[in-house]
């Protein structure tokens, strides 16, 4: 129901107050009162993603649209594919129709992405995660397309978990803090609901780490020979995670070290939007 969430509604809003839809000066030389029908379709092979967003969107400027869904959310697709139909008004669906499908195609290009880093370690024990890495306002949306094309969400904000990074740690040596106390800081700080995620760059910063109790290791940009000592070393204590200029031709080799999650912000920061038009069929008379 993300559709409905009130944040998603706001930011569909507020992408067609930004395309002045009750003010488009070329729609509006068209009789109002004709109707057809259109479809959503895919111009090239992928994974789609933000269908009941896309509906919503002409939803917003016409409830009286009809419009039905022709694939699930994170179905595979092909070129050439109805996605949706939709019926109604022409001036209403070709005011919504550039918003509709700026959502769907982002949506459909994060989860396309996304499930082609999943196939390649699909046969190891490494989960692809997402990173904080997305547009301002589309977290939410960005982090369903991810899911959506197979991979499992990291922090959806700085509320959601402790990551004690490079800067954190820089900084608290500034105050003479070691990385043991920062960490035993955290756990004071911290519900206990809430994990303990370190970055570490050397094996002696993992094996500090782990004697003061994070949970979590974060094996920032490190050769895969001593990754895959640091996650020996990890095992039965913490849980492991790749992260740093992870690719898709780079990612296989790192999930064979044994790390347990493989972070990337390419799959939302660096995504192309996966080719979806409107057609419009009307009968001339």
């Amino acid at each position: 129901m993300l559709h409905k969430w009130h944040g998603t509604i706001a930011l569909i809003n507020q992408a067609l107050a930004e395309d002045e839809v009750a003010n488009d000066t070329t729609t509006r030389i068209l009789d109002p009162n004709l109707v057809c029908s259109a479809e959503v379709i895919s111009k090239e092979k992928g994974v789609v993603s933000g269908i009941d967003v896309c509906i919503e969107v002409f939803l917003q400027v016409d409830s009286q649209i009809n419009i039905s869904s022709k694939m699930e959310e994170g179905s595979p697709v092909e070129k050439g594919q109805v996605v949706i139909s939709l019926a109604g008004s022409i001036t209403s669906i070709l005011r919504a129709e550039r918003t509709a499908l700026n959502f769907i195609q982002r949506m459909s290009g994060i989860a396309t992405l996304t499930r082609k880093y999943v196939d390649a370690i699909s046969d190891t024990n490494a989960t692809l995660i997402d990173t904080r890495k997305t547009v301002p306002g589309w977290r939410l949306l960005d982090k369903a397309a991810v899911r959506a094309g197979g991979g499992k969400n990291h922090r959806m904000n700085l509320a959601d978990g402790v990551l004690i990074k490079d800067n954190h740690i820089a900084a608290a040596a500034a105050k003479n803090q070691t990385l043991p106390e920062l960490i035993k800081r955290a756990k004071l700080l911290a519900p206990h609901t809430v994990k303990i995620e370190v970055e570490c760059e050397t094996i002696e910063e993992v094996a500090l780490s782990l004697e003061s109790g994070a949970d979590i290791i974060m094996l920032d940009n490190m050769e895969t020979e001593l990754m895959r000592e640091a996650v020996e070393k990890c095992k039965g204590i913490a849980l492991t995670e790749a992260s740093g200029g992870i690719t898709i031709d780079s990612i296989r080799e790192i999930a064979l070290t044994g790390v347990d999650f493989i972070s990337t912000g390419a799959i939302t920061h660096s995504v192309k939007a996966l080719d979806l038009s409107l057609d419009i069929n009307l009968e001339v008379g």
